[in-house]
């Protein structure tokens, strides 16, 4: 029998930060193609809805509960954004260096890394990717104020939610966790080339089926 300890060393974890933000436009085939860098971005905030309960009775007594559908959505944060973002934005070109607002809005998935720590290393003990699919970002609040005494850089932030994507034997999913304190660091390679691109093949995001082919079935 094996007695349970708690904050053994080297398994005191905590996860911070993210970097490595690319966006992605859907194609014509439902895969999502064309990743760009986004520079500037300081936020990712992760806000799940939905799953919630609703009580059922018989004799007196609760008899179950029924469990509603969950929702990913959430914010991001950033101080720029790359041009391809606009559509997603609901902008568009009307001439060079012209664009107009209030458009149709156009559907994207989002990458984003955040890193794993634990006390003996710190965060360069690890990482997660996470994939975003199917998001669609909200109108939102830009502010503009005079330069002072104390100027501060614009913060620009999108709320988002999603549609889920099909996952073969599962629930359609939004959202895909990656971590690499568990991935053959051959095949999780391999899906950062797919990821931002290598020298013989453009970044595009796979999803989740094709993410399950490239690192492996559960065993």
């Amino acid at each position: 029998m094996t007695k349970i300890a708690w904050d053994e060393t080297g398994k005191r974890l905590y996860e911070t930060g993210v970097k490595n933000v690319v966006l992605y436009k859907p194609g014509e085939n439902g895969n999502y193609s064309k990743g760009v860098g986004w520079n500037g971005c300081t936020a990712v905030n992760e806000s799940p809805s939905g799953a919630e309960a609703t009580p059922f009775y018989a004799n007196g007594i609760k008899y179950l509960n029924l469990m509603s559908n969950e929702d990913f959505g959430g914010t991001i944060e950033a101080y720029t954004y790359p041009d391809e973002f606009a559509e997603c934005d609901g902008s568009t070109v009307l001439a060079d260096g012209v664009t107009i607002d209030q458009q149709s809005r156009k559907v994207f998935g989002l990458a984003y890394r955040t890193e794993i720590g634990n006390d003996l290393v710190g965060t360069e003990y690890g990482y997660k990717i996470h994939l975003v699919y199917g998001a669609l970002a909200s109108p939102s609040e830009k502010s503009h104020s005079t330069v002072n005494e104390s100027p501060e850089a614009v913060t620009f932030s999108w709320t988002f939610t999603t549609t889920p994507v099909n996952v073969t034997g599962a629930k359609p999913t939004s959202h895909l966790v990656v971590d690499s304190t568990k991935v053959d660091p051959t095949k999780l390679a391999a899906l950062e080339a797919k990821l931002y691109g290598s020298e013989t093949e453009e970044p595009s995001m796979p999803l989740p089926d094709e993410v399950k082919a490239l690192i492996g079935a559960t065993a």
